[in-house]
């Protein structure tokens, strides 16, 4: 067969000035992205949410971006956080690294699982009379997708097939490809503005051999899979030549809404071709480029003589390349009107029961983070969890040193001290909440060497928040601030976000806010993890034993679910005054580490300042009486706390009589100027910010508290 890498009739061209007149329009949001990444890294180039969830996916967490920020850089082999142990080191941090530029190595899983998600991949024939090449990959066990100028129309489907295996074996020969063709017939979508055609092929080979036999890729339309700044991987038949790789060689640029440009000096994409993250998931279909031109507007050939058609694709100079977003593609194929068989077809491209595919002999990775990889019919993935379901669980205060507080022994719960519960892999499989728990020790690590408190850094950073502001209706001034630069809203996630790092005091220990007890932080997050596993596991069993369960039902269930298993954090403002909803649930301004014991005993009563001097009702985290709580340590803390609440989040608080009240607004500012800031305050300010964004302005200017006119909190 006679290749002609390209027709002169085709819409390719038309595609290519497309993405030209798209990448040119872009220029100057572009270089404020490129200047971004440059001055304050990738995490800050792109919109917080997509960072948030790409962090998810990695299984990383805002506390841990900002912890390895705060390192500094430096030439190094293997891992770039000092201090941390090896072990340490599993698919989050090294994600994370790479992600944020400060590590080049890649784990080796990374070139098991590509080459499984490489044998999704074939080279795309179409017979004469227009003869041409093309990449396309199957995207579940019988649809394969390609671009739109590959393959136009069915009578062009008809005369296709998909080339698996044309590529270099071990000994440096070309192997024998296997054959399938392509069955328009039995589904065909194409849309010639997303470029993109969706196509069945064959179950088996012309030879016999078995399309099962191959990966397919799990397509997915959620965000997060790749942010500004990212590099990308793009597997792929160059002009009809046999498999190859384009390695983190292509930068993303830019996001639109449809399209991604990702940049390269060195590799081009090849139409049709799957462009991935380093997890191997999908994030775009290649269709074009982007290429240099002369002053008369002629494109340029790689030797820099004026490019014709009939050279091919690979001898153009590129200068950027543009993808189709894969989220966009599926959209599209939800919404194509197709029928009978094809229905079908299409159900089974949008399941979600598929099982991701590993290499033989390796663990399944975590959950966020695993390449969407469907396994070969027969291939027992399934994620099995297995925890323990009776657990007790202990926190027994650390050794201190003679100037800090006494740390009395005392139970979570109320149960006996014990050594901290285990949350072990079952299976070969990593649980949610040893996923939590390994990235919280790594946080926790991480920090250990980390400077407490830069009193320097954070003054200039006050003095950049607050610039805006005249002193003029400060009150609601100080509410659009908060909300404004309440830019990153990560979820409640005590384990990952608190503990570790934000709520340490200057010893690097933990004091519950209401009993000043000291705890060593290890402790409290792997108790956590526990009572994470336990949650789970109780949550499986209603499920299973309560099918019938109505979401009302349901809600109380989970809320019991809590009760009974507390986290060791206490919300300041209590969830039920917001209805657990986030980002109030997950907002670390109002968060404290807090032994369950008191959490307990305060329940979501408001705060109250008793004037009497009997102590019968006093326990070592307060004292409880039908109108407040009143606790022993924190005062300060916590005043300055809820008036940080009810400035970001007015309206909330208040609108039933069991919630604080504006006549309690006078107990507030009494304790937050009887009980002053204290370093721990500061440097939890400054932490929050680096991970939210926002600031408590009453920590940063105290003497601002009786001029905040808080009567729009109420309204």
């Amino acid at each position: 067969m006679t290749s002609t890498a390209y027709r002169p009739q085709t819409d390719y061209l038309q595609q290519v000035e497309r993405a030209t007149a798209r990448y040119d329009e872009r220029a100057e949001a572009r270089e404020q992205t490129r200047q971004v990444i440059d001055e304050q890294g990738v995490l800050h180039a792109d919109a917080p949410d997509r960072v948030t969830k790409r962090l998810a996916r990695l299984g990383a967490d805002w506390s841990l971006a900002t912890t390895l920020e705060g390192t500094p850089r430096r030439a190094t082999t293997g891992r770039s956080l000092p201090g941390l142990p090896p072990d340490s080191f599993g698919a989050d941090v090294l994600g994370l690294e790479r992600l944020m530029g400060r590590n080049d190595l890649i784990d080796v899983r990374f070139l098991e699982t590509g080459y499984l998600a490489a044998r999704s991949v074939g080279r795309i024939c179409v017979r004469a009379p227009e003869a041409h090449y093309g990449t396309g990959f199957l995207i579940s066990p019988s649809l394969m997708l390609t671009n739109n100028h590959v393959l136009a129309g069915l009578q062009e489907a008809e005369r296709g097939a998909i080339e698996f295996n044309y590529q270099a074996g071990i000994d440096g020969q070309t192997m024998l490809p296997m054959v399938f063709d392509l069955e328009p017939g039995r589904f065909f979508v194409t849309d010639h503005d997303l470029d993109f055609t969706l196509v069945a092929v064959a179950d088996r080979s012309r030879t016999g051999e078995r399309l099962d036999d191959f990966s397919w890729l799990r397509t997915s339309e959620a965000q997060g899979k790749v942010i500004l700044g990212e590099m990308v991987n793009i597997i792929q038949h160059p002009n009809g030549e046999p498999k190859q790789l384009a390695l983190r060689e292509n930068q993303v640029v830019d996001l639109l809404d449809h399209f991604i440009h990702y940049a390269t000096d060195t590799s081009p994409g090849s139409s049709g071709s799957p462009v991935f993250n380093d997890q191997w998931e999908v994030v775009a279909l290649h269709h074009a480029g982007v290429p240099l031109k002369d002053s008369d507007g002629h494109y340029l050939s790689v030797d820099g003589s004026p490019w014709r058609p009939e050279m091919g694709e690979d001898r153009l100079a590129w200068k950027a390349n543009e993808g189709v977003r894969i989220s966009q593609v599926l959209q599209a194929v939800r919404q194509a009107p197709v029928s009978g068989p094809a229905t079908d077809l299409r159900a089974r491209l949008f399941e979600a029961a598929a099982p991701p595919l590993t290499p033989p002999g390796v663990p399944q990775s975590l959950p966020d983070g695993r390449p969407e990889l469907a396994a070969p019919a027969g291939t027992d993935g399934a994620l099995h969890l297995t925890v323990p379901l009776h657990i007790t669980v202990g926190i027994t205060a650390p050794t201190v040193s003679s100037t800090a507080p006494p740390a009395a022994t005392t139970g979570v719960g109320g149960a006996p001290s014990a050594a901290p519960a285990a949350v072990a892999p079952v299976n070969g499989h990593i649980s949610p909440a040893e996923t939590d728990l390994k990235a919280a020790l790594a946080g926790l690590d991480a920090g250990r060497d980390r400077t407490y408190f830069d009193a320097e850094a954070d003054q200039a950073a006050r003095q950049a928040y607050y610039a805006g502001l005249d002193g003029t209706g400060l009150g609601r001034a100080l509410t659009d601030l908060l909300e404004h630069t309440h830019e990153r809203r990560p979820a409640y996630q005590p384990i990952r976000m608190l503990y570790p790092w934000v709520d340490l005091h200057p010893d690097k220990q933990l004091r519950s806010i209401y009993s000043g007890q000291v705890f060593a932080p290890e402790d409290f997050i792997r108790a956590d993890a526990a009572v994470e596993a336990a949650r789970i596991q109780r949550w499986q069993e209603l499920i299973l034993r309560e099918t019938a369960l109505g979401p009302e039902a349901l809600t109380a269930e989970m809320d019991a679910l809590e009760a009974a298993l507390a986290y060791n954090c206490e919300h300041v403002v209590p969830q039920s005054w917001f209805a657990k909803h986030e980002p109030m649930r997950g907002d670390l301004h109002h968060l404290f580490a807090c032994e369950t014991t008191c959490n307990s005993f305060r329940g979501n009563i408001p705060y109250f300042d008793f004037t009497d001097v009997q102590e019968v009702v006093r326990t070592s985290c307060g004292r409880r009486e039908t109108q407040g709580f009143e606790p022993s340590a924190g005062k300060g803390p916590v005043a300055r706390a809820t008036l940080y609440f009810i400035l970001r989040y007015p309206g909330l608080v208040g609108d039933v009589t069991a919630e604080l009240q504006p006549d309690r607004l006078g107990t507030l500012l009494s304790w937050h100027e009887a009980d002053p800031v204290t370093p721990y305050e500061q440097h939890r300010n400054f932490a929050i910010a680096e991970i939210q964004g926002n600031r408590n302005p009453l920590i940063d200017h105290p003497e601002w508290a009786r001029d905040i006119d808080f009567a729009h909190a109420w309204s």
